[in-house]
């Protein structure tokens, strides 16, 4: 009998699930490869797509907003973006309600790039972590570059570094959540692809900066250092999970010996009230008188095997 020690309930996270990017490719291209493409592009895409729903939703619902836009004047259009916007005026004075609506209005003609992105790659993206975590991540990555954008303008008008106007500015759209997504996916990716996905951002996006900063270019590289810092803290943590629960798991595929796991059990009983050594009589060894009694118990009595001599012998005089 053994003791079986607890164990840790087993969590399955994404980001501790890694792929290797060139094996990805090439089983991608074996598969285009492969005869009746277009017949089999279909069901492909829509197993993507109902793998992704919030993606495909929120491609949707920029592709409503747009087709909106295009329907009103030139002045209605500039009162809905401006209302949208995340700029300081509207974060002073409407926080919560920029915050979310800048997310889903876009300006321009109609936005083939973003819808492609969040389809193809926002769509990749969640399918790896899953709904919840692309959401969050999302969110996480939007609103936190919007507060530190919004804290450097506040910072710059007041030291008279920009113009104030710059406070009324238009802001919409998805790229600082779309940034921080696409740096965190960095961590997907195991060996030297996932520092160079990584260098690859933040060198193109300082680049941006360097050549001609605008605060929109400031917020993309807040948003990849949100995005980076989010998968290290998550994948550093779900990996030290996934090691504790495999040192549980290997601790308790030893074998406990009873005596060891409850004493107990070993112990031997002892009578009631007594105050004396516990003993035990079938183990302790016979002296010479006990193997006598012993013998005399066990050894067959020849006087009750004849019942009439019995009765002969013993009968009252």
């Amino acid at each position: 009998m053994h003791v079986v020690a607890p164990t840790l309930r087993r969590i399955h996270s994404p980001w501790t699930q890694t792929v290797d990017l060139g094996a990805e490719l090439r089983a991608v291209w074996s598969w285009a490869r492969r005869p009746r493409l277009l017949r089999r592009l279909l069901p492909e895409l829509r197993q993507h797509l109902s793998g992704a729903p919030a993606s495909t939703a929120y491609a949707f619902t920029l592709f409503v907003t747009w087709w909106t836009l295009r329907g009103v004047g030139d002045s209605v259009e500039r009162r809905l973006i401006f209302s949208a916007s995340t700029n300081l005026y509207n974060m002073q004075h409407n926080p919560i309600q920029v915050l979310v609506a800048s997310a889903f209005w876009t300006q321009g003609q109609f936005p083939w790039v973003t819808i492609a992105e969040i389809l193809v790659v926002m769509g990749f993206a969640e399918r790896w972590l899953g709904t919840s975590r692309w959401i969050l991540l999302f969110a996480t990555g939007h609103i936190g570059a919007t507060l530190l954008t919004v804290t450097a303008i506040d910072h710059a008008i007041d030291h008279h570094v920009i113009p104030v106007r710059v406070q009324y500015a238009a802001d919409v759209g998805t790229s600082y959540g779309f940034t921080a997504v696409l740096a965190a996916m960095a961590f997907h990716f195991r060996g030297v692809i996932r520092a160079l996905w990584a260098a690859v951002i933040i060198v193109f996006l300082a680049s941006a900066l360097l050549i001609g900063p605008t605060f929109t270019d400031y917020g993309h590289m807040c948003a990849a250092l949100i995005g980076l810092a989010v998968g290290f803290v998550a994948s550093t943590f779900w990996r030290r999970i996934e090691r504790l629960r495999t040192e549980r798991e290997a601790t308790s595929a030893v074998p406990t010996p009873v005596s060891a796991a409850n004493p107990l059990a070993a112990a031997p009983i002892t009578a009631a009230g007594s105050d004396t050594e516990p003993s035990s009589v079938a183990a302790r060894p016979l002296s010479g008188a006990d193997s006598g009694v012993e013998a005399a118990l066990h050894h067959a009595d020849d006087r009750f095997d004849d019942a009439g001599r019995d009765r002969a012998e013993h009968r009252h005089q």
